[in-house]
């Protein structure tokens, strides 16, 4: 029969735990120290707008109203709730 000794059962028991869940935390936190920093409110914007479509080739700066009169537009729904 083989005894235990008191440092196998705590290098068992706490040491390789600990270490397993140190090496988890440490990949989890990985993103966050790599990521570039974000903008936040407030800060000053120092880039260019960027106006954003889905479809770039199908904007057409002639089908956007431009508040007065109806719309040229086909599309139907939205917030109205009538499709």
């Amino acid at each position: 029969m083989s005894t235990v000794s008191v440092v196998q059962t705590i290098l068992v028991y706490a040491v390789i735990p600990l270490a397993i869940y140190g090496l988890v935390a440490l990949l989890t936190l990985r993103d966050k120290v790599a990521r570039a920093p974000r903008y936040r409110p407030g800060q000053s914007w120092d880039y260019p707008a960027v106006w954003w479509t889905a479809n770039p080739a199908g904007a057409d700066a002639s089908a956007v109203p431009t508040g007065g009169g109806k719309s040229r537009g086909t599309a139907k729904g939205g917030a109205r709730g009538s499709w």
